[in-house]
C-alpha cells in the first residue's frame, strides 16, 4: 500500500508539468508569428466586439421584450414567437423568395468569378490582363444605392435607355421593374455585375499558388490550355472552391437587405419580400423587437446547420472544408 501511494504520489505532478510545456510551446508560437497575429488584430476585435458580443441580444427572442423594462425585467415567453412565425402564412412565401433567389446566385453567380479566373489566368498580356482586371473590379466599390439608380436610369419604362432602344427597333416597351417574372433575375445580374469581378481575386490568388513546372510537364504531354485548366489548374484550387461554397450555403438565407429594398415595389412585393425587409419592417417599422429577433435567430440557426452539413459532406469526400 505505501508503495502504491508513493507511485500515486510521484505521478501527479506530471499534469501541472504538461501544461507548463503546452503553454510554453504555445507563447513560443505566438512570439515566433508575432507580426502575423499583430495584423489579424483588428479583424479578431472587430468580430469580437461586432458578432460575438451583440449576441446575448438574442435572449430577447424569448421573452416580450420592452425597452422601457429592458432585457433583464421583460417577462420571458418561451417559444410563442417562434410558433407565431411558422404559423404565420407569410412564412413560406418569405421563404420561398429568399430560397429562390440565392439559389440563382448559386448556380449563376457562384461559377462566374471562377471562370473569369480561369480567363484571366490565361492571358498573357500583363497591360491587358491589369486593365480587364481593373474593369471588372470597379462596381464593387459603387455602393447599392448606385447601382440601383443606374438599373432605374436603364431600365425605366417611361425614358430608360433600354426601352428607348426598344422603341426605336419597333417592339413596345417592356415593364422591366414592375413585372414579378423579371425581378428574381435582375437581382442576379445584378449581383454578378457587382460582384463577379471582386470574387475572382480569391481565385487568382490560389492559381498563382500552382506549381508551374505541372503546366510544363502537361505542355510536354501535348496538352492544351483547356487540357491544362481541366486537369491542373481546376483541381489545383478545388479545395478554395469548396470551402467558399460552404461559406456561400451558409449565408443561403441572407439575400442582402440594401439591394432588395431598393429594388422593391408595390408591383413586386409578392416575389420581393424575403427574411431581412420582413424583420425590418416588423422590426425596425413597426417596434416587434422580440419577433424579429426570433426570426433573425431562425435564419442564424438554419445557415449554421447547412455550413455543418456542407463541411461534413466536404470533408467526407476527402476535402479539408472550413475547419
Amino acid at each position: 500500500m505505501e508503495m502504491n501511494q508513493d507511485v500515486t504520489s510521484g505521478m501527479r505532478p506530471a499534469a501541472p508539468k504538461t501544461m507548463r510545456k503546452s503553454r510554453s510551446r504555445v507563447w513560443a508560437i505566438l512570439m515566433r508569428d508575432k507580426f502575423l497575429y499583430l495584423l489579424a488584430l483588428p479583424g479578431i476585435l472587430y468580430i469580437i466586439i461586432f458578432k460575438y458580443v451583440p449576441m446575448w441580444g438574442i435572449v430577447i427572442a424569448f421573452q416580450d421584450y420592452s425597452p422601457y423594462r429592458g432585457v433583464m425585467n421583460s417577462a420571458w415567453v418561451g417559444f410563442e414567437h417562434f410558433n407565431r412565425f411558422f404559423s404565420n402564412p407569410d412564412f413560406m412565401l418569405l421563404f420561398r423568395n429568399t430560397m429562390a433567389i440565392n439559389i440563382l446566385n448559386l448556380v449563376f453567380y457562384f461559377p462566374l468569378p471562377i471562370l473569369v479566373a480561369l480567363l484571366l489566368n490565361e492571358v498573357v498580356g500583363n497591360k491587358f490582363k491589369k486593365t480587364v482586371q481593373s474593369i471588372v473590379y470597379l462596381p464593387h466599390f459603387l455602393s447599392w444605392v448606385i447601382i440601383v439608380g443606374i438599373t432605374i436610369l436603364m431600365l425605366s419604362r417611361s425614358d430608360g435607355v433600354i426601352n428607348n432602344m426598344i422603341v426605336a427597333l419597333g417592339f413596345p416597351k417592356v415593364d422591366f421593374l414592375t413585372n414579378p417574372n423579371l425581378f428574381w433575375g435582375l437581382l442576379t445580374v445584378q449581383s454578378i455585375w457587382k460582384e463577379a469581378g471582386w470574387g475572382t481575386i480569391i481565385f487568382l490568388a490560389a492559381m498563382a499558388g500552382l506549381d508551374p513546372q505541372l503546366y510544363e510537364a502537361a505542355r510536354m504531354d501535348g496538352a492544351k490550355r483547356l487540357r491544362q485548366m481541366w486537369h491542373i489548374t481546376l483541381p489545383g484550387i478545388r479545395n478554395v472552391i469548396l470551402i467558399l461554397l460552404i461559406l456561400r450555403i451558409g449565408n443561403i438565407m441572407d439575400v442582402g437587405f440594401e439591394q432588395v429594398y431598393l429594388m422593391k415595389n408595390g408591383a413586386v412585393s409578392e416575389v420581393g419580400d424575403v427574411f431581412d425587409t420582413y424583420v425590418y419592417r416588423l422590426g425596425i417599422q413597426q417596434g416587434q423587437f422580440s419577433f424579429s429577433t426570433a426570426v433573425g435567430l431562425f435564419k442564424s440557426v438554419i445557415g449554421l446547420v447547412l455550413v455543418l452539413i456542407a463541411n461534413s459532406l466536404t470533408r467526407r469526400f476527402g476535402e479539408e472544408g472550413v475547419y
